[in-house]
């Protein structure tokens, strides 16, 4: 087997010291060293070939790859495979081209300081990222661990918490983890300052506290109709929960949510796992916007939203593993259309209301096979000085895999 010709080392706040014999040894025989101008600076200078990272990362991408051949060690941060450059890397160069070398990360560190087991402990990267992806993570009694992007975004945290109603949430700050300027700040996120700027080079620590009457989003289908804006185009509650359990959300698969509406098909999905991806596709405008404003506020920026009308409107998507079709299944080629860009084991299910769109799903059953449910829904509503039972409209549904 060739040996190695690429090394990532992670190297921590205490430098050159803090590195393992095999870390340092990758180092020493390096003919290039790649790496952020902070860890570069970690190694005396000696003549060899430097590559600082230029921004985006992906611009020196190709220029590593072209160093093939020669002995390049990049310089990371702490655990290079954990929200770092190593994953990047390795999506273009084989394991056997590279040795990995790890050191204590910022989330082992940090539940070091804090006492936390890692593994009762979510982590995830803000780190360049929307700070709305943390909006599925605020459930009562849940331990975040977050890595900044830089100093603002501890108050950007904070304040999305106290929007949340999870304001006695409490909030650690760990500066520098595992150098000589370690240092930390805390509070909670009702008496966080707006304008608090903490170092650039932070871990934000987060124990959830909601407030009393604060609303429960949690991750599992089936979130209440008024955690969407909606103008009455919605997949109620209740058959919103059986349709994601016909669709099987897996992690990593892609949706095609047709005819979205307000989204919340395709936004819970997203919600079931942080790798689950999913496309919106909606004709109107008005409803895109309301698609947008709720994958911001529950937790989904990277919903991708996809104007005009299905079946036309599909061209050029990247293949989905599971389409939902929520309005016009009456449209003449629609189901076959999403039928036919499924992959074997893909799953499709789609509702109707209308006794036209009932019908096309009867038609297609009988020619694809699959299955047929009848959902009746009735909630407890009052009526005068009483209360009493009013059924939503029936609504007949279509499953099916696609062998």
């Amino acid at each position: 087997m060739t040996a190695p010709w690429l090394s990532i080392v992670g190297i921590g706040e205490d430098g050159l010291a803090g590195l393992s014999a095999a870390g340092r040894a990758q180092i020493d025989a390096a003919e290039v060293l790649v790496g952020g101008a902070r860890h570069l600076a970690m190694v005396p200078e000696d003549g060899r070939t430097r590559l600082a990272w230029p921004s985006p990362l992906s611009a020196l991408l190709d220029g590593i790859l072209a160093l093939r051949g020669k002995r390049v060690c990049v310089l990371a941060s702490g655990d290079p495979m954990d929200y770092g450059v190593g994953a990047t890397l390795l999506r273009r160069v084989s394991a056997e081209e590279c040795l990995v070398v790890p050191a204590p990360g910022a989330f082992a560190l940090a539940c070091a300081r804090l006492g936390w087991p890692r593994a009762e402990t979510t982590a995830l990267s803000l780190h360049g990222r929307p700070a709305a992806l943390l909006h599925p993570h605020l459930q009562p009694g849940a331990r975040l661990l977050l890595l900044c992007t830089d100093g603002t975004t501890p108050a950007a945290a904070a304040a999305l918490m106290r929007a949340r109603g999870y304001g006695p949430s409490r909030l650690t700050v760990l500066e520098r983890l595992g150098g000589p300027a370690e240092a930390r700040v805390e509070g909670t996120a009702a008496d966080w300052p707006a304008d608090r700027r903490c170092d650039d080079l932070a871990t934000l620590a987060v124990e959830c506290r909601p407030e009393p009457g604060a609303p429960l989003l949690p991750r599992v289908p089936g979130l209440p109709d008024d955690a969407f804006r909606h103008d009455g185009r919605i997949t109620k509650r209740e058959v919103r929960a059986a349709t994601l359990a016909a669709l099987a959300p897996v992690p990593g698969q892609l949706l095609w949510d047709v005819g979205a509406g307000c989204g919340s098909i395709a936004i819970e999905w997203m919600r079931s796992d942080a790798r689950c991806r999913a496309v919106a596709i909606e004709p109107r405008t008005e409803r895109r916007a309301l698609i947008a404003a709720n994958a911001e506020a529950l937790g989904c920026p990277g919903l991708e939203i996809v104007p005009g009308t299905a079946p036309a409107a599909l061209e050029g998507l990247p293949p989905p593993d599971a389409v939902f079709v929520g309005g016009g299944a009456g449209a003449p080629g629609l189901l076959e259309a999403c039928w036919d860009a499924l992959p074997p084991g893909g799953r499709l299910v789609a509702n109707a209301v209308t006794l036209e769109g009932e019908q096309a799903l009867m038609s297609f059953f009988a020619a694809r096979g699959g299955g047929l449910a009848r959902l009746s829904v009735s909630r407890a509503e009052p009526v005068g000085g009483f209360m009493g039972w009013r059924p939503l409209m029936p609504v007949t549904q279509y499953s099916g895999v696609r062998p």
